[in-house]
């Protein structure tokens, strides 16, 4: 290098994200727009999805779930993550609605897997007081799987609240969802929307908290409530400062 000659600057190291959730559509009502957000920003956005969301919709006198269903439901995710711009979208076949019936250690077992091998900086997952049993073994799952060991990827944790499981819970009854951490996604609610959208099986009418408006409208009051647009709406689990 001769005298005056500038360094070359060292590639960039892409940021991975790693959002981890119970059922297919969780990841879009969750944090759908942050995802998008992240990934226009640059960084490797991940899915991972535990159970398939279809299975124990069964009547007892049809136990066997229709495989067109589950292929749907893989389809809808892919379509999803790809309006999000996500890397990868991974569906586990862990029990739908019956996590509670694994041992637990099974699925942290999976999380960590995962883990270690996107070693992502920030985890989003489930917040502890949803209704839905899969949520909260999930939650507690990552919690397992996200243990500050020294040399551990993840520096950051996150829960999101998932419309229809989060505020159906009653806040006598556990620990309420309560954010302390807010992400502006005025630019990025219509994508949110769109990759929605590729889960229209499972969207209902409004007034329905799991509605396009319905959506839009927490959208929107999260985003008032600390003067943005639009936002998603998280609480803080651990934040490591190095």
């Amino acid at each position: 290098m001769t005298i005056g000659q500038q360094k070359p600057a060292a590639p960039s190291v892409s940021r991975s994200i790693l959002i981890v959730a119970a059922h297919p559509d969780d990841e879009v009502l969750g944090c759908g727009g942050t995802a998008a957000k992240l990934a226009a920003e640059g960084c490797d956005v991940h899915v991972l999805l535990m159970a398939d969301g279809e299975s124990s919709r069964n009547r007892a006198d049809a136990p066997l779930v229709d495989a067109s269903l589950l292929e749907a439901r893989r389809a809808a995710a892919d379509s999803a993550g790809a309006i999000l711009g996500c890397k990868s979208v991974e569906m586990l076949a862990f029990p739908d609605n019956r996590m509670d019936s694994v041992d637990l250690l099974d699925v942290v077992q999976n999380i960590e897997s995962c883990i270690q091998r996107l070693r992502p900086s920030t985890v989003f997952t489930h917040h502890a007081g949803d209704v839905n049993i899969d949520h909260r073994v999930v939650h507690d799952a990552v919690i397992a799987a996200c243990r500050p060991q020294p040399a551990h990827s993840v520096r950051e944790l996150l829960f999101f609240e998932v419309p229809s499981a989060t505020e159906w819970r009653p806040a006598a009854s556990r620990a309420a969802f309560a954010p302390d951490w807010f992400v502006d996604i005025s630019a990025t609610l219509e994508i949110k929307l769109a990759a929605l959208q590729a889960y229209s099986a499972e969207l209902r009418p409004f007034p329905h908290p799991r509605s396009l408006q319905g959506v839009t409208g927490l959208a929107q009051w999260r985003g008032a409530s600390v003067g943005m647009h639009a936002a998603e709406a998280f609480t803080l689990g651990r934040k490591l400062v190095v």
